[in-house]
């Protein structure tokens, strides 16, 4: 007897989740992700006729395809339900290729593994759609032409195994940019005056800063203009000159798009883009509740970059807040959020698929890690959709003779969202939020001390994977699937490291970026890389043709490509050279990035292949064994601090060790990096002592 329906999808985790919803008429089958690619070991593009691309069944899925074949001979009709954008378009039309199956109406999606979603779906197939088909081949082959045409060139030119890419060239580009800004930055010297006032025998002293001097912005250069000013205030009286109150209202972030989850679990999380993306994954695809419910979804689709939500999730969670926290946090009318003018908003923002499905009631199935992302998804969306917060903020501005001192302050008059949910931040710059005094204008109010202060202006601060992804969302390179396999990408390759959570090009890396800088200035162009991604958009809305697009790339790219083959010699990457010798041959080892960071290597490779690990002393003991303490990587490219002798010593740290003691509890402190440099703190959380940041060179 044939079989009803067969339903193929991507994975098991999503199979087992959909087949409990479609019951025993529905078979449902993975593909395992894409089953026909270019070949990998040729160009499997035929520029001469017309860009015609040589798909091949990719290694190791024929028995998956021989399976899929023979389910879809015994079915009497098939759906095609891989994920809802192109890649998954792309896989819906190979299938259709390889199972000989009709141009009719066989493709369904959906934005989440619910059962409403999915047996809704299953009632609206359509055709596929050719152009969204067609960007994804538009992307894969400017992919290929770009990595297999200019990778061999560096392989030749520079050293073999290298790679370079549309957009992973352009990411590594901006790391070295950046890292040249900061090399060059000149620090200039600047100072403040925080004055410390109370009113007259009352209560506990304010901070007021100095922000005028006669008139003048300030703008204190040295520690000769800062003398010249506090001796002016010498002898002077402190009045209250004007007292201005307003209310403020704070509105909720928008519900997450693939971007801002990204960075906001590294800030909260301390998660990678990966790990981010592997664990929102399986929230996604569905996860066994227990009781006999079987696998549910979630959340909703995890590759968007739309922060619109449906209606229905948005009465359903005005229907929760009403029940929760009262009709005061429902906001009067749905939120609507403006996305970006070029985002795809054929999805929704990432949400749960149940506002009543709290993240407490899940704490003991879900992994730690997926308990932690589902939490902040929730709490985000459920924010997203709340009244905004009220704030009461008073700013007092103080004269003293020739200076003028301003002092600020707010308090929550009413939490709204931040009952919730409150973002994370870049850097430290952090809202200070303080309470002053009732103050009078004409009120006198009495010095408690002067806190002038030194500061250097700080270069901009190196990228980490929350700034380098909100920067190239920003700039319009990549989309919300390629972020993290771009950062994955060159970790992988080498041409960055990874320091205290932040990206510091390699000497390859600066290297690879010179050269294609000077030879290939298109493919490492920020605007140019963002045109074509517009130029995909384009093609997915039918405006233009795939074929055309690759044209106008390939002929220019070309005619540099062999401009540069002829001009580019050979370039050496500069190896640091140590003291130690070969064991086996007495060559100075010189210093060689692997896969899991540096390595002490013997320069005549390949007739001598000594090597040995590098071990980076950074002149601290260790506080277990007095050893010394290395810095070392995990395979990830991760740094981080052990003992010299591990095994036998398992002292490790996240942060960099120093030889100073906590002044609280006699642990040895840490340092931690800042925007604004480094500063020292005690290992012990529960003792919190934090040194005063001290100025980064």
């Amino acid at each position: 007897m044939l079989a009803k329906t067969l339903v193929i999808v991507e994975s098991p985790a999503k199979a087992k989740t959909i087949g409990k919803f479609l019951g025993k008429n529905y078979t449902i089958k993975p593909s395992m992700g894409h089953v026909r690619d270019l070949p990998k070991s040729q160009f499997g593009v035929d520029v001469e006729n017309n860009f015609e691309p040589r798909y091949i069944t990719i290694r190791g899925k024929g028995e998956i395809v021989k399976e899929l074949r023979a389910a879809a001979q015994k079915a009497q009709r098939v759906l095609l339900a891989p994920d809802p954008d192109r890649e998954g378009e792309a896989i819906a039309w190979h299938l259709q290729h390889l199972l000989g199956l009709p141009d009719e109406a066989i493709r369904i999606e959906f934005n989440e593994i619910t059962r409403n979603a999915i047996q809704e779906a299953v009632k609206k197939p359509r055709k596929i759609d050719q152009d969204r088909v067609d960007a994804q081949q538009a992307r894969r082959i400017l992919d290929r032409v770009v990595g297999y045409r200019l990778s061999p060139l560096l392989w030749r030119k520079v050293r073999k195994g290298l790679s370079a890419g549309r957009v992973q060239s352009v990411a590594v580009r901006l790391i070295v940019d950046r890292e040249q800004e900061i090399e060059a930055f000149q620090p200039e010297e600047y100072w403040s005056l925080t004055a410390w006032l109370l009113p007259e025998n009352e209560g506990e002293a304010f901070p007021a800063r100095l922000v005028k001097y006669a008139g003048e912005d300030l703008n204190v250069k040295n520690e000769g203009e800062m003398e010249s000013i506090l001796h002016s205030l010498e002898g002077t009286t402190y009045v209250v000159a004007e007292v201005k109150q307003r209310e403020r209202r704070k509105n909720p972030a928008a519900p997450f798009t693939t971007s801002t989850l990204q960075q906001e679990a590294y800030r909260k999380l301390n998660f990678t883009s990966r790990r981010t993306m592997q664990v929102a994954q399986q929230l996604y695809e569905g996860i066994d509740l227990g009781g006999g419910q079987g696998p549910v979804g979630l959340i909703t689709y995890i590759r968007t970059d739309s922060t619109r939500v449906a209606s229905v999730a948005q009465l359903e969670a005005r229907d929760f807040l009403m029940e929760r926290f009262g009709s005061e946090y429902v906001p009067e009318g749905l939120r609507q959020y403006k996305g970006r003018k070029d985002i795809q908003d054929a999805h929704e923002a990432i949400r749960p698929t149940s506002v009543w499905r709290e993240p407490a009631s899940l704490k003991n199935i879900l992994t730690r890690d997926q308990f932690r992302l589902y939490n902040l998804i929730w709490e985000r969306f459920v924010a997203s959709q709340m009244q905004a917060a009220v704030m009461d903020t008073v700013t007092v501005d103080i004269t003293a003779g020739p200076c003028l001192f301003r002092a600020t302050g707010s308090v929550v008059k009413f939490p709204g969202f931040l009952k919730v949910y409150q973002e994370g931040r870049d850097g430290e710059d952090k809202d200070q939020e303080q309470r002053l005094p009732p103050l009078a204008t004409g009120q006198t109010l009495k010095l408690q001390s002067l806190e002038p202060k030194q500061h250097f202006t700080q270069p901009p601060p190196r990228y980490t994977e929350a700034t380098l992804v909100k920067t190239m969302e920003e700039l319009g390179i990549g989309r919300p699937s390629t972020y993290a396999p771009t950062i994955e990408t060159i970790l992988q390759r080498g041409y960055v490291t990874r320091e205290q959570k932040q990206f510091v090009p390699t000497e390859l890396g600066r290297v690879v970026v010179a050269l294609l800088k000077e030879h290939f200035p298109k493919i490492i162009d920020v605007e140019f890389t963002a045109h074509m991604e517009e130029q995909l958009d384009a093609i997915e809305a039918g405006k233009i043709s795939w074929r055309q697009v690759l044209a106008e790339f390939y002929g220019p790219f070309e005619e540099v490509l062999e401009k540069a083959e002829a001009e580019i010699g050979t370039v050496e990457v500069p190896e640091e050279v140590s003291e130690e010798k070969c064991e086996l041959c007495g060559r100075n080892l010189v210093v060689k990035m692997g896969r899991y960071g540096k390595f002490l290597a013997c320069p005549g490779f390949p007739e001598c292949r000594f090597t040995k690990p590098l071990l980076e002393t950074i002149g601290v003991n260790c506080p277990e064994c007095g050893g010394q303490i290395v810095a070392r990587r995990t395979k990830r490219g991760r740094k981080f601090y052990g003992c010299q002798n591990y095994p036998r010593c398992t002292y490790v740290s996240w942060d960099k060790p120093t030889n100073q003691t906590c002044p609280r509890c006699g642990k040895r402190l840490v340092e931690k990096a800042s925007r604004q440099g480094s500063r020292l703190v005690c290992p012990q959380k529960e003792c919190g002592y934090v040194e005063e940041v001290r100025q980064a060179k």
